[in-house]
This record gives structure tokens, C-alpha cells and sequence, in this order.
């Protein structure tokens, strides 16, 4: 009897078949990214289980999802957030830019505003908590190939109370000078006066990545040292000085 399980190739391709397909239609077919190989492994053999999904590949940052996406032309990725190397949200950035033609679907442990708010804006059609059961997965993945969104219900409360909220609180800072969100991020935590070390674990990824996003956000900013960019941050609004409470 087939438990379901299918293996993920040394190359995050997974054998043709893996899932079954439902009803008339062709399955769809859905890469899989998530940093943790037990999770990721897990989702894999639940989504083998499942009806009308094909997955194809699997993958364990951004860097692999957007090479699967080039690779494979997948309907949907199932999109980790906060992994190594390249996050969830650029992932989604970069594959709904290259590749309109696939959807992503966000299924991560956070549902709070700093995560949530930057996967929607940077394209990514669904958003699901891991504690989605299978029949959620699939309404999603039908849902955002269909053209609908693909919200748990905690999500689309959250949204509702978002654009409840009154106009001044909602409205986002336009990242200035072409930083990314990422690097938005980076600045206004030098600012609290954080060690790249802070920031890395705050953030979920390495000092290394850390570096690599201040070198990025000095150069586009032409800022020459840390001093210079927490005048940037507060000059730009992108945190607020001691004291100072957003009005």
C-alpha cells in the first residue's frame, strides 16, 4: 500500500506522480519551501495524500524556491517565510515578477503583521498558518488558481481589523532610495541600537546576510557608518527617535 510518501530528489524535484490527481482536471502541480527538513518533509508526505496536487519540488530557502520555480514552472509554491539566504517574501518578490505564471501561497508559523503584511504586498495570493489542515491547503491552492484569494480565516480577520483601523496607523512607509523591505528592516533596528548579531537573531538569519543587507542599504543610501544610518532611519521615518511616539 503507498503511504503517501514520496522522496525529494538531491535537486528538490520530486518523482513525477508524487500526488494524486482529482476529478476531471489535471492535479496541481506544487513546489514545496521550508527550511526545516522535517517539516518540509512533512508537508511533502501530507500533500501526497491529498487530491488534485502533483508535488513536484521541494526546497529549503528562497534562493531554491525561485531556481524550482525557473526549473519546473510549478502552478503554486507553498512558501515558508523566515528562512536563510533569501526570505519568503523576496522569494515571492522575485517568482511572481519572473514568473507570473505561478502563484504562491504562504504557509509559515506567523501570523503577525511584520510577516503577513510584506508576503501580500510582495504577490503572494494565499496565506495560511502551519496548523492548516489538508482540506485548507487544497481550498487554497484551488482558490488562488482560480483568481480568489487564498486566506485562512484568522487571516482574513486580520485583514479586516487591519482596514478598520484608522488611516494614519495603516498606512505603510514607502521604503525610500530603493531599499527593500528586508533592508528597511535592518536600518531601523541599527537604529535601536542592535549589534549585527542582535539583528540576525531578531530576524532569523545570519550575521552574514545581516552584512550583506547593511552593505546593500549603505550603498543605495550613501551612508558611510552606522551614526549615519540612524539619522537616515529617523530622518526617513523608518523609526522613531527616544522619546518620540508615532502621532
Amino acid at each position: 500500500m503507498d503511504d503517501g510518501h514520496h522522496g525529494v530528489g538531491a535537486d528538490g524535484t520530486v518523482p513525477r506522480g508524487a500526488g494524486s490527481g482529482g476529478g476531471g482536471r489535471p492535479p496541481a502541480r506544487v513546489v514545496v519551501v521550508d527550511d526545516q527538513t522535517v517539516v518540509r518533509e512533512g508537508i511533502v508526505m501530507l500533500l501526497g495524500l491529498l487530491p488534485g496536487i502533483e508535488v513536484v519540488g521541494a526546497g529549503g530557502d528562497g534562493e531554491e524556491a525561485v531556481r524550482l520555480v525557473a526549473e519546473l514552472s510549478p502552478d503554486v509554491v507553498l512558501m515558508d517565510l523566515r528562512m536563510p539566504r533569501c526570505d519568503g517574501a523576496e522569494a515571492t518578490r522575485r517568482i511572481r515578477s519572473q514568473y507570473p505564471g505561478t502563484q504562491v501561497v504562504v504557509l509559515t508559523t506567523y501570523a503577525d503583521d511584520e510577516s503577513l503584511f510584506p508576503a501580500l504586498k510582495a504577490g503572494a495570493r494565499g496565506y495560511l498558518t502551519k496548523d492548516a489542515g489538508g482540506e485548507e491547503i487544497v481550498r487554497a491552492v484551488e482558490d488562488v488558481l482560480s483568481g480568489d484569494a487564498g486566506l485562512s480565516p484568522k487571516i482574513q480577520r486580520r485583514l479586516l481589523e487591519r482596514l478598520s483601523e484608522p488611516a494614519e496607523a495603516a498606512r505603510p512607509v514607502e521604503p525610500p532610495d530603493g531599499l527593500t523591505m528586508r533592508e528597511t528592516e535592518v536600518v531601523a533596528l541599527i537604529a535601536e541600537g542592535m549589534t549585527n548579531q542582535e539583528i540576525a537573531r531578531a530576524l532569523h538569519v545570519s550575521t552574514a546576510t545581516v552584512k550583506t543587507h547593511i552593505n546593500n542599504l549603505f550603498a543605495k543610501a550613501g551612508l558611510k557608518d552606522r551614526a549615519q544610518a540612524v539619522r537616515y532611519a529617523y530622518r526617513h521615518g523608518l523609526a522613531q527617535p527616544p522619546g518620540r511616539t508615532r502621532g
